[in-house]
């Protein structure tokens, strides 16, 4: 097979599956809407579940509803019918999902959803087969066609369960009201959680360790200032301790390259004034994000508003041990 050939069915694989999902769209009705409801309003737990590739989404679509604040579990079908039935309770929602609607583990299941009166939300190929008969709700993920050419390994279909399940999800997601602090709690571990939970106060250097000098000095002692401190900068305190300017060791080294004496000039002369600041319970994201937009390097760190001395100084080195970037 050619290199022009393989492209070619690559993308005929991929516009089938667009065009699978553009059916889809065009059928996203009120019964969406219903299910979205169902779910928020359900005491219990969403109870995903599927066989074979069905299941693999069945899998995802539990483990994405859990992340974004609909408490939910995976329960493989073939298990459930052998005992594992007994996770649900009767406060919780069931979603199965099977494209042909006659997956021989979830249609044994069904009597024991009934019996126990659950509701039950199908996501099928078929809404006429036996699982979407039975079901409370039906979301209907049928498609043109497989791109498999034997048309036997699920592809368009398990393409639109997932989607149909991120939208589920997402739309969960919104009308909870979910934001970023409520992600975070749920994702604590990894650079996805530091980015949400990291702050400026758990990576600034505080105490003895800010670089300040007055602005009654000269810039040989500004220069001594930023060579022990090591973070290539000092704030300059006016005669009421307030922060009114910063020396970087760039400027020290543009005015060496200059050659005008400028270790025995004051601070206050070559200092930036206005210096940009962030306060303590900012994020280190956010703290990441404003370096980058102006370009520097440090920040110096307020509680609340830049009055007094400052509490901290970060550095986007901290922020680039702490592993978020």
């Amino acid at each position: 097979m050619s290199k022009n050939e393989i492209l070619k069915n690559g993308r005929m694989v991929i516009e089938i599956e667009r065009n699978a999902l553009n059916d889809l769209l065009e059928r996203l009705d009120e019964k969406f809407v219903a299910v979205v409801e169902q779910l928020f309003d359900t005491r219990g737990r969403v109870i995903v579940t599927g066989m074979g590739k069905s299941g693999v989404i069945a899998r995802k679509l539990a483990s994405t509803l859990a992340s974004t604040g609909t408490p939910s579990i995976y329960l493989h079908a073939a298990e459930g019918i052998h005992g594992d039935l007994g996770m649900i309770t009767r406060e919780d929602v069931v979603i199965a999902l099977s494209h042909s609607g006659e997956t021989d583990e979830l249609v044994k299941l069904l009597p024991s959803f009934q019996r126990l009166g659950i509701v039950l939300v199908a996501i099928t190929g078929h809404p006429d087969s036996t699982l979407g008969n039975r079901a409370d709700y039906v979301l209907d993920t049928s498609v043109p066609e497989e791109a498999c050419p034997l048309g036997l390994a699920p592809t368009a279909s398990t393409t639109a369960m997932l989607a149909m399940g991120d939208a589920l999800a997402i739309a969960l997601l919104e009308k909870r009201g979910f934001d970023e602090d409520d992600y975070a709690m749920l994702h604590p571990g990894g650079s996805l959680g530091n980015k949400l939970l990291l702050t400026v106060n758990d990576l600034m250097h505080t105490g003895s360790a800010i670089p300040l000098v007055s602005d009654e000095v000269t810039m040989r002692e500004a220069l001594f200032e930023i060579t022990s401190k090591g973070l290539g900068v000092t704030g300059v305190l006016d005669e009421n301790s307030t922060l009114i300017g910063v020396i970087t060791d760039g400027d020290l080294r543009r005015g060496l390259e200059r050659g005008n004496n400028i270790l025995d000039r004051d601070v206050v002369d070559i200092m930036t004034e206005k210096p940009k600041w962030i306060t303590r319970d900012a994020l280190a994201q956010k703290a990441l994000h404003v370096m980058e937009e102006f370009s520097i390097t440090q920040l110096f760190v307020f509680k609340s508003q830049p009055e007094g001395d400052p509490i901290g100084i970060i550095h986007i080195h901290d922020i680039l041990r702490s592993g978020i970037a």
